[in-house]
């Protein structure tokens, strides 16, 4: 389930009307508020048949793909927006999802937790791993494959020639992070074209 705070700020970057397609959509409520109060049609992906079985009930549009397996159903430009919301950190090749995310959407809309978060970082100085609410499970039994952080994405965009429209970060107590966003943020957002 993705958080209010999360849902509001990405909404906010979804023009109205938009045709979306919510890469790991989870139980639907961010399609499922896009749709509602913004107009927007689509569908999600997702693989956990739990959170399938949630999108049906809320009315949203569902496939169940594992994201592994990329993209192929889907057209070049067939989605105005693509979303990636804390799905990124649990792919096996983060990469050519990204690329497959460009391909598909016009703008594609990219969030994850910051593994650079201050307290992530004292955690680490501390010699442990993080345990947060944005990062909640212990090293032993995480179901991400990998972490990231703010300036990690920026570097990862520019290698595969991705444009960043807008970049900031999140975070529940201060909402939109726009200073030091890698420091300061518990989760990164971007917004991509292609150039």
């Amino acid at each position: 389930m993705t958080d209010k705070t999360t849902i509001k700020a990405i909404a906010n970057l979804v023009p109205k009307g938009s045709r979306v397609l919510d890469l790991g959509c989870g139980d639907g409520s961010l399609l499922s508020y896009l749709q509602r109060e913004h107009g927007c049609t689509g569908y999600g992906v997702e693989i956990d048949d739990a959170n399938v079985h949630a999108c049906v009930k809320r009315g949203v549009n569902v496939v169940q793909l594992n994201l592994d397996e990329g993209l192929a159903m889907f057209e070049d430009d067939s989605f105005d927006v693509v979303l990636q919301i804390n799905t990124l950190q649990h792919l096996r090749n983060a990469e050519v999802m990204l690329r497959e995310t460009a391909r598909v959407g016009k703008n594609a809309i990219v969030a994850f937790p910051n593994f650079a978060h201050w307290p992530n970082r004292l955690s680490v100085l501390r010699g442990r791993m993080p345990v947060t609410r944005h990062l909640p499970y212990e090293w032993y039994d995480t179901p991400n494959i990998r972490v990231g952080t703010f300036k990690d994405f920026e570097a990862l965009a520019h290698k595969n020639r991705l444009k960043v429209a807008d970049a900031f970060g999140l975070n529940e107590n201060r909402g939109i992070v726009r200073t030091l966003p890698n420091v300061f943020a518990s989760t990164a957002v971007f917004c991509l074209q292609r150039q």
